[in-house]
């Protein structure tokens, strides 16, 4: 597998916008993917599944790229879902084994351009390895002040939620907590993306027209984009398109704008 590398930015005009119509004050501050259609695009080409998560692969490489060049502060990707441990064994442990490898291969670049890195999910339920790898790669990129890159692995949004409930029930019986006084931000510091801003944006590739079970308390006002790309096909290029087609919409959080 290849390594990330980071492209020297677009140069900016006097007003602060690339070549595309990108206004670099106005950024997402958190991007969060769903990456869909590994599968579909191996079938397409009458491939073994494995090989469309290996082209997937890839496409995490050059949005790392592209999000860490434009300075987006948070980029968090859905790797691996609690519903997931549910496809057959075979392709599970071929999805652990090359989850490892990316792991390995990426740890140089990571640090090399100030990438930090951070698991979300029911880490514990990954092999054993596949969890060591992961360890050891967070380690070394911690004190890292570039961007955060979050893979989200054995994650879902519901049972994010009951543990952050089954957390909060626990502390307000030990009383250390006034259960009158849990609040929203009570609740956003018990999640795995506590201290983190919520997704400004949320992509998902490939045209399923569903959330499927991802960061279900932080996208609430997230401006959501969905695409027919398979994600082996999705681009810096389209990326970027949808970052513009962001900076256009009106974000209003329930609130008449005068």
């Amino acid at each position: 597998m290849g390594s990330i590398r980071i492209r020297k930015r677009r140069s900016l005009s006097s007003k602060g916008q690339t070549s595309l119509g990108i206004d670099m004050s106005r950024l997402p501050s958190h991007v969060a993917i769903v990456m869909d259609g590994n599968g579909r695009w191996a079938g397409q080409r009458l491939m073994n599944r494995i090989k469309g998560h290996e082209k997937g692969a890839d496409t995490v490489r050059e949005i790392v790229r592209t999000c860490c060049e434009i300075g987006v502060q948070v980029l968090t990707l859905y790797a691996f879902s609690t519903e997931n441990w549910k496809r057959p064994k075979l392709e599970v442990t071929a999805l652990m084994a090359l989850l490892k490898k990316f792991l390995a291969s990426e740890l140089d670049e990571l640090t090399e351009n100030d990438i930090r890195l951070n698991g979300i999910g029911q880490i514990e339920r990954l092999p054993e390895d596949v969890r060591h790898q992961l360890n050891v790669v967070m380690d070394r990129t911690r004190q890292n002040k570039g961007m955060l890159l979050n893979l989200a692995l054995s994650y879902g949004g519901r049972s994010e939620i009951v543990r952050m409930v089954q957390h909060v029930a626990a502390d307000a019986a030990a009383g250390r907590m006034d259960p009158d006084a849990v609040t929203s931000e009570t609740v956003s510091r018990y999640l795995y993306t506590a201290g983190m801003p919520d997704p400004d944006m949320m992509i998902r590739t490939s045209g399923e027209m569903r959330i499927s079970n991802f960061l279900l308390w932080q996208i609430a006002y997230t401006e959501i984009f969905v695409t027919e790309t398979l994600w082996p096909d999705f681009s810096r290029e389209e990326f970027l398109d949808m970052v513009a087609e962001y900076q256009r919409r009106e974000r209003r959080f329930g609130k008449v704008n005068s």
